[in-house]
């Protein structure tokens, strides 16, 4: 106590009791001294009353221990520190698990976590206890250790209260015991145990008011394993039904979850026969007042469970099992009424049987008689040494025989079916040990507690001793292993109050004396408690005011258990003549004696037929007469007492399962509710074990690291960390029995680890001041002699300052002066100026004025004259125009008369005869004059009318070539050259005809020119595009759709890998299968010879048929909406361009016989400016057909390459469809056409596009001909037109440009159809192969024979393919043969023993030989799938003979790079394109088994080197604090380092160079190992909390900056690798970065990017501070940053934890060219095949 006390001092933590959180932390005001009655704390400025044991407050630990992965490695074990320690991890880490010893504490979180896949289940796998976070998978994990390593079973005891989560921890033990121990069976025990859990949560468990789905039965789950540790069986056993929730539950209760998920199918078809209802109709499920549960659908878990029937086999009892469960329903509603007369006897009058439906329901369904039953519901019988009596029963006591009827149906329906699910899980192997998982009830206690809570706190009474005895010998084993002197622990031992239970007259005993008595009661078993063990025992007590109830102290609390219904309970009686009535029904079944045989089920009218057993039930009742029957407390004694046994032949584990709280909210911490079930399962006296002895330990070199700070120099003892250590713990805590020195560890009492922590601060602090100090002494120093000096500066700057301005104002006075003089003369003579300017501006103003008014007076007398002139001048024209005016008038009347006179004369003239004659004289000329000026008008009308029609048909082809104008730019080219050639026709049209023809040839020669140099710049085009495609289309394509293609990829190597797996498992019956289909091709193929050169009829008949064949085929294979008239519209458009040739002559004749009027002169004007512009457009035209070739080219490429996969995907839905539709006879017919010119088709095809196209050409050529000719000729005749002509020629040339554009057109499309009557070819070609049957290999397709040289082939006789095969590929060696060879030496032999087969031009040579590289190279994959350096080597030759393959096909976008020799080297015969996807397969299988061998072999070198290896000597973080209990902890693990590990990435790299791995193909490997590495080292570290710190961040983050460098010296520096290290590197950053703002929290979010946002958050959480300056991460920083990912990353919310350590990145084979001609490959002597090949 002296030694606590002096630890009492001022700022001391302490821990004080608190009424609502049970312990709440304070710090003390002053020190401690002894003797003191009361202490004052800083907690709410309060003092604390010591009392009068004056035990002082628990002391806190200090804040490095804060949230330790073992309760047991805190420094101060007590309580309120393990309450603690649960709680920060529970609430502010989100960890549910904690070790405690050797026990896992596992706190429900009432929500589903992402910590049970499959990828934790590996994290886990083959680690030892303690070095990963503590987990469900740990425990598990341990116990499999033991028993394989040990050959001992196990056992995992899993305990706790209603709805702590003991059935989810023993599912996943389950669960992770299948996966390492998993059987090779398909319906493995996993299966089966899994399925039978719907099963017996429907049996066996209900909702109650803690738990919606409580187990109301206890199980051992037995699981075995073979000799091998793989699961053979299980065997499950069941303790403690409880029966009574059969027939009563309490309110907010619920029956068994079957009842109601019967009574919800009620109204299904096959449950008629049983008569359901809804459960709120039935009385034993409406008991609680509570039919359903929130978020459970009752039907939908009534077909899960008939499933797992279905699965268990056991489908055919299913009906017999509904109709008992039925008949208990039933039994239920039977109404029992009492007597009228008074009495309290009970009856079931005979109207009420017909009337009662349930009475009748139930004995139908039973098999029994209605009458019967009723009688013995009322009545028992009473058998004496005399007579028989049968007596009546009261109404109470008629509804409990009815209700004990009903409960033990259930009870033996459920042994029958825990039975029946063993006998499914039991198989015939034989058992080598096993792993035992209990899942069982923990200590409960209620209000009301009765029978049950007595077996069930009694079977923890029992668990308790043994978990105790285990954790003593635990301690004790490890002091004897370390050596060091200990002292026996003295711990609680329960054997008392476990006497007091099960000792002879102990409670049990006196409980089965009191039911053997006739007239026993309960109250009479209470007095012989009270009197027997009252005064005797520690552990029993009573109420002094109550005789109803007793006290049992026991170990976790004192219970009270009212004695009312023991007695009842513990008979478990059933009347003898009910059972008789059972045993004499249909159904056979002996409930007395749990067994049921099944014979029959509900049939159409719900009977059964059954056989009933009678041999057994008479010797059950032979049995009877001899032994008495046993209580419920023996049986469950027996039990238990079995159960015990088995554990103790076991090693235990230890799960306890915590509530947080009562209420379900997810990760809410109820302190009340914690600490009460901490005392309950032992928790507690764990620590207390613990305490006693030394529970800190440490290893010497851990202590050495941590407290080096502590050490002088003289107590360093080099190379001799444990004698250093004991040096300075001499000092530092001078009693011995303090701690313990031991073999591996130092072992300290409790408190002594904080108190070294303590001086360790205090010793950093006072280092931290002293540094402080002189710091500060330094900072002022040089601040003072900065300041001195400043001084000294500031003082000159002054005095000179003072200095400059005395003269300054010296100078300042004298300019005032002089400025004052100025100013002052300048003032005087503005004024002056401005007196002088208003004088002179007054006279010249007053002298204006005077002279304005002389001038009016002068203007006004000079216009006053003028007027009066103008007015006396109109008044005299007035007068003069009225005397005209009426003179005029008087002449006008005068002439009218004479007038008048003279027309009477002339009308009596005109009625004379001879006057008409003179007036027509010459009409008839004047008319006919005008007819012919009339005739004339129509028809200059009609002609200019044609010419306006004209005008309009011009204007309308004016406007249709401007909207052509994108087709006029494409060919524009054309006119420079066509205009050249007009200049031409122009100087030879005073030459002959034969003239004209040789500059027609010219002309036909430059134009064959000029499309050869199209064809070269198409070609120069498509190297341009393989250009684009490798430098661009790898890049942007990929980075665009990486994803996808990724997917794809890793979803095709997924295929590859499994059908290289069954290809292995069957490859010998696919062999046989291939020699039988090569011998039934033999034997019925048709092999018609190839058509000779010389016979035309042949050719012409077998195109006539091959045409006829194509056409029908196209009906019967194309999709309905494919173009089938290409070829139809192909001649339709040569026509068409026919007759606008013919339309063109026509024009031009009729032009050129015709007259040129000027509209026609401006047309052609017009046309000639539409032509300079043309010649302009032009050289724009050609600058831009460069730049949009290339894409142009990738567009048409992309396109080519979907139409190709289109065509695929048909021809393979075609072949599946032909193959199951039958053939009719015409078809057999035209695939036996078909087969005839098989050999020959490809042949006809290019005959066929050759003759359409020359004939085209033809037409063209001679139409063009014919064309120059016309224009010769008329050129000739108008010389006199000799412009217009002109004009009209430039026309000409355009139209005819226009036509040699649309011959090139053709040509294109002709060359397109080429291409795609090639790809029909190939679909045919591929169908006339599978219509019989469909092949599984590549398709061997012929090639047009073309010449080639004979060389660089290997010879070989056929049928030695297998012994070459064996000698280049399964004999050859890749270190010793392989090191002084080229790389891919067997490649390059494998192709030239193909290019032989090829120039053999044999089918079966070439397919045999194929089959054998696959075959030779899978059977050296499967050989040899565990050594690297067949993998890699193998891998480099598949790659390289793809490459070959491909560069040796003959196809232009191979052959680009390849020299002219090796062009002559092309296979000549057969096209191989087909399997080239097969051997790419091949490589894809060997990459993925090459990734494995690396990953299985630097795997258990990532975790100790990136994480475990301190690289920088000195940065130490906190040591794990491991007290090492396990004993599968391996201390001789290797220490591997960084450089170790890259040691080892080094050989793989050297040796996938020395192979001759290509550079993009390392790549891909080490981008996959990279991956890996960073997987398996991020997820380590996500698991354990000791690696999350800031030191250990610097450590890892120099371990990945040596990658890195690595990565750049071996050239594989580039992103696409060194991007698979961001996640560490992010991680690292996330551990160093400060972490207490809201800047801070947006900092993490953008840095972040290659974590997920549960990782940031799982890494935030355990961050643990290794110092006391280290800041501990609030818990509100955290769901800040949550909150913010949630925001930023919504679609990131179900990523998982981990990463998936399993994925693959997609694996490509980019084209690689061979350098190497093929004669230079020479076979080596080393093969020793010189017999077997030879060169040729």
């Amino acid at each position: 106590k002296a030694d606590f006390i002096n630890k009492i001092s001022q700022d001391t933590k302490v821990w004080v009791p608190d009424s609502e959180l049970v312990w709440r932390g304070a710090t003390l005001v002053s020190d401690y001294k002894d003797g003191d009655v009361k202490i004052k704390i800083i907690e709410e400025s309060r003092e604390f009353n010591l009392g009068k044991s004056k035990e002082l407050p628990p002391l806190r630990n200090p804040e490095i221990l804060i949230g330790e992965n073992d309760l047991t490695s805190l420094s101060y074990l007590h309580e309120p520190a393990v309450l603690y320690n649960l709680q920060t991890r529970f609430v502010e880490r989100n960890a549910i698990y904690t070790y405690c010893g050797i026990v896992l504490v596992a706190i429900n979180p009432y929500s589903e976590l992402s910590i049970y896949s499959n990828d934790f289940i590996q994290l886990y796998s083959g680690r030892n206890l303690g070095e990963m976070d503590p987990h469900i998978f740990a425990i598990a994990e341990e116990a499999f250790n033991q028993m394989s390593r040990d050959e001992k079973n196990q056992s995992i005891i899993v305990t706790g209260e209603s709805g702590a989560g003991k059935t989810v921890s023993a599912k996943y033990t389950m669960r992770y015991f299948a996966s390492v121990g998993g059987s090779g069976d398909e319906s493995t025990v996993e299966q089966k145990v899994l399925a039978s859990n719907p099963i017996m949560e429907a049996i066996g468990n209900a909702k109650t008011t803690r738990n919606d789905n409580s187990s109301r039965f206890g199980k051992y789950i037995q699981i075995g394993f073979s000799k091998q540790y793989q699961i053979i069986g299980a065997h499950m056993r069941t303790y403690l039904l409880e029966k009574s929730r059969v027939v009563s539950q309490a309110v907010e209760e619920r029956n068994y979850h079957i009842f109601y998920q019967l009574c919800a199918c009620y109204d299904m078809p096959q449950f008629q026969p049983l008569k359901l209802m809804p459960a709120s109709n039935f009385e034993y499920t409406r008991n609680g007042n509570c039919i359903e549960i929130d978020g459970v659908n009752d039907k939908q878990e009534f077909q899960e469970t008939v499933h797992a029937f279905t699965l268990l086999g056991n489908s055919k009892h299913q009906s017999l099992i509904f109709r008992l469960l039925s008949a208990v329903l039933h039994m239920g509603n039977i109404d029992i009424e009492e007597t009228s007369n008074g009495s309290s006897h009970c009856f079931i009058s005979v109207c009420l049987l017909h009337e009662d439906e349930h009475l009748q329901t139930m004995c139908s369904l039973l098999g029994i008689e209605a009458k019967h039953m009723a009688q013995w519901f009322c009545h028992k019988k009473i058998t004496t040494m005399a007579e028989v009596l049968i007596t009546p029963l009261t109404h109470d006591q008629a509804l409990g025989s009815r209700d004990a009827l009903a409960k033990h149906m259930y009870a033996k329906l459920f042994d029958w079916i825990v039975t029946k699910v063993n006998r499914a899980l039991v198989t015939t192997a034989k058992e080598h040990s096993f792993i035992g998982v209990l899942d069982i009830y923990g200590f409960e206690t209620f209000e009301v507690n009765s029978f049950e809570q007595f077996c069930i706190n009694y079977a923890n009474e029992k668990l308790q001793q043994q978990f105790c005895q285990h954790v003593f010998k635990l301690e004790q084993e490890e002091y004897v292993r370390e050596e060091i002197e200990w002292k026996f622990i003295d711990f609680y031992d329960n054997q008392p109050c476990i006497d007091l239970i099960e000792s002879k007259l102990g409670i049990l005993d006196l409980l089965n004396d009191e039911c053997r008595m006739p007239k026993g009661s309960d109250q009479s078993w209470a007095d012989k408690l009270y009197a027997k063990h009252l005064k005797t025992s520690k552990h029993f007590d009573k109420l002094k005011i109550s005789n109803t109830s007793f006290f049992v102290i026991h170990f976790a609390d004192k219970v009270r258990y009212e004695v009312e219904g023991f007695l009842e309970k513990n008979r478990d009686t059933v009347q003898e003549e009910q059972l008789n009535i059972l045993k004499a029904s249909q159904v056979s079944f002996s409930l007395q004696y749990g067994k049921v045989e099944v014979k029959a089920g509900v049939g159409k009218q719900g009977s059964a037929k059954v056989t009933v057993s009678r041999g057994s039930a008479r010797a059950g009742a032979g049995h009877k007469r001899k032994e008495t029957r046993k209580t419920v407390a023996n049986q469950f004694q027996d039990s238990l007492s079995k159960l015990m046994a088995t554990l103790n032949s076991t090693t235990p584990h230890y799960v306890r399962c915590i509530k947080p709280n009562d209420y379900k909210l997810s990760f809410t911490f109820d302190a009340k509710r914690a600490v009460q079930q901490l005392r309950a399962c032992g928790v507690l006296e764990t620590i207390r074990i613990s305490a006693a002895g030394y529970p800190s330990r440490w290893s010497y070199t851990e202590f050495f690291a941590r407290y080096r700070v502590l050490m002088v120099s003289k107590e360093i003892v080099r190379k001799n960390p444990r004698k250093t250590c004991e040096n300075v713990l001499q000092r530092l805590i001078p009693e011995a029995d303090k701690y313990q020195p031991g073999k591996n560890k130092i072992f300290f009492r409790a408190g002594q680890v904080a108190y070294l922590e303590k001086l360790r601060a205090d010793k950093l602090r006072s280092c931290a001041v002293m540094i402080q100090k002189n710091v500060r002494m330094w900072l002022y120093r040089n601040k003072y002699i900065r300041m001195k000096r400043s001084a000294v500066i500031i003082q000159r700057l002054i005095r000179g300052y003072q200095a400059r301005c005395l003269v300054y104002f010296l100078r300042r006075t004298r300019s005032a002066t002089i400025i004052q003089s100025r100013w002052r003369g300048y003032v005087k003579r503005r004024d002056y100026c401005k007196v002088r300017d208003a004088t002179v501006v007054v006279q010249s103003y007053t002298r204006g004025m005077f002279a304005r008014q002389r001038h009016r007076k002068l203007l006004r007398n000079a216009k006053a004259v003028v007027i009066q002139k103008y007015v006396r001048g109109w008044l005299a024209r007035k007068s003069t125009t009225r005397q005209l005016r009426l003179i005029i008038y008087l002449q006008c009347c005068v002439r009218r008369m004479i007038a008048k006179k003279e027309l009477k004369v002339l009308k009596i003239e005109a009625r004379s005869v001879s006057h008409f004659k003179k007036l027509n004289k010459g009409m008839e000329n004047k008319i006919m004059e005008l007819q012919r000026k009339v005739d004339q008008s129509a028809k200059e009308n009609l002609s200019l009318s044609a010419k306006a029609a004209e005008t309009v048909s011009l204007r309308q082809q004016l406007v249709a070539a401007k909207e052509n104008q994108s087709l006029v730019e494409k060919f524009r080219a054309r006119i420079i050259e066509l205009e050249q050639e007009v200049t031409d026709v122009r100087h030879l049209l005073e030459d002959s005809k034969t003239e004209s023809k040789i500059a027609l040839d010219a002309i036909e020669k430059e134009r064959d020119d000029k499309d050869e140099e199209l064809k070269n710049g198409l070609k120069n085009l498509e190297k341009q595009n393989k250009d684009i495609q490798v430098g661009f289309l790898e890049k942007e394509k990929e980075i665009r759709g990486i994803v996808m293609l990724d997917e794809e990829r890793t979803q095709h190597q997924l295929r590859i890998k499994d059908y290289n797996r069954l290809e292995q498992r069957y490859g010998n019956i696919k062999d046989e299968l291939e020699v039988l289909r090569s011998q039934e091709n033999t034997e019925s193929g048709f092999d018609s010879p190839r058509p000779e050169n010389g016979h035309q009829s042949n050719v012409r008949f077998s195109t006539f048929i091959f045409v006829l064949l194509l056409s029908a085929l196209y009906v019967i294979l194309l999709p309905k909406n494919y173009n089938l008239q290409t070829v139809e519209s192909l001649a339709v458009k040569i026509e068409e361009l026919q007759r606008e040739k013919q339309d063109l002559e026509t024009r031009i004749t009729e032009k050129l016989q015709g007259g040129f009027n000027y509209e026609e002169q401006m047309r052609l004007k017009l046309a000639i400016e539409e032509n300079d512009n043309v010649k302009m457009e032009l050289s724009k035209l050609r600058k831009s057909i460069a730049e949009s070739a290339e894409s142009t080219m990738n567009e048409e490429s992309n396109a080519m390459q979907e139409e190709l996969e289109v065509r695929r995907s048909e021809v393979i839905q075609l072949k599946s469809f032909v193959a199951k539709q039958p053939v009719p006879a015409e078809t057999k017919v035209i695939f036996m056409i078909f087969r005839v010119l098989k050999s020959n088709y490809q042949h006809v095809l290019f005959k066929i596009n050759q003759n359409i196209l020359y004939r085209m050409l033809e037409s063209e050529l001679e139409a063009e001909r014919k064309n120059h000719e016309l224009e010769i000729h008329d050129l000739k005749s108008s010389r006199g037109k000799q412009e217009n002509v002109q004009q009209e020629l430039s026309r000409l040339s355009s139209e005819n440009y226009d036509l040699l554009t649309k011959v090139e057109s053709l040509d294109k499309m002709n060359r397109k159809l080429k291409r795609q009557l090639k790809l029909y070819s190939r679909k045919l070609n591929t169908f006339d192969e599978d219509t019989g049957s469909i092949q599984s290999h590549p398709v061997l397709r012929h090639k047009d024979s073309t010449d080639g040289g004979a060389l660089g082939m290997l010879q070989y006789k056929a049928g030695d393919e297998g012994k070459v095969m064996q000698t280049i590929i399964l004999d050859f060696k890749p270190r010793g043969v392989a090191v002084n060879m080229i790389p891919g030496l067997p490649a390059y032999l494998l192709f030239k023993l193909l290019r032989f087969a090829d120039y053999s031009n044999d089918d079966k040579m070439i397919k045999q030989l194929l089959q054998q590289i696959i075959s030779g190279i899978k059977k050296v994959e499967k050989k040899h799938d565990k050594e690297f350096e067949y993998m890699s080597f193998w891998m480099a030759n598949t790659c390289r003979f793809l490459h070959n393959m491909k560069q040796y096909s003959g196809e232009e976008e191979y052959m680009k790079e390849s020299t002219e020799h090796q062009k002559r080297h092309c296979l000549r015969n057969f096209d191989l394109a087909e399997y080239r996807p097969v051997f790419s397969d091949i490589a894809i299988s060997l990459f993925q088994k090459l990734i494995l061998v690396v990953v299985r072999a630097i795997k258990p070198m990532i975790v100790p080197a990136m994480l475990e290896h301190d690289t920088i000597q000195g940065v130490s973080s906190k040591p794990s604090g491991m007290r090492g209990r396990s004993s599968s902890r391996d201390n001789d693990a290797a220490d591997y380092t960084v450089e170790m590990l890259l040691k080892q990435l080094s050989g793989y790299h050297n040796m996938m160079l020395q192979h001759g791995t290509e550079q993009v193909l390392i790549r891909q490997v080490f981008r996959q190992v990279f991956y890996c590495i960073t997987a398996h080292t991020l997820n380590n570290q996500l698991v354990r909390k000791e690696l999350c710190n800031w030191s250990k961040a610097m450590q890892i983050r120099y371990n990945v900056s040596q990658l890195e460098e690595w990565l750049r010296n071996a050239n594989l520096g580039d992103g696409l690798v060194r991007d698979t290290l961001e996640p560490l590197v992010h991680a690292s950053q996330l551990l160093q970065v400060k972490k207490q703002s809201d800047t801070d929290a947006d900092e993490i979010c953008n840095m972040c990017t290659s974590l997920n946002p549960q990782q940031i958050v799982k890494l935030l959480q355990l961050i643990t501070s290794t110092n006391d300056y280290e800041e501990r991460v609030p818990v509100k920083f955290i769901k800040l940053v949550q909150s913010k990912l949630r925001a930023k990353r919504p679609t990131a919310t179900n990523d998982s934890l981990l990463m998936d350590g399993s994925f693959m990145y997609g694996v490509t084979f980019p084209y690689s060219p061979s350098q190497l001609n093929l004669e230079q490959i020479v076979v080596p002597s080393d093969l020793r095949c010189k017999t077997l090949i030879k060169a040729v």
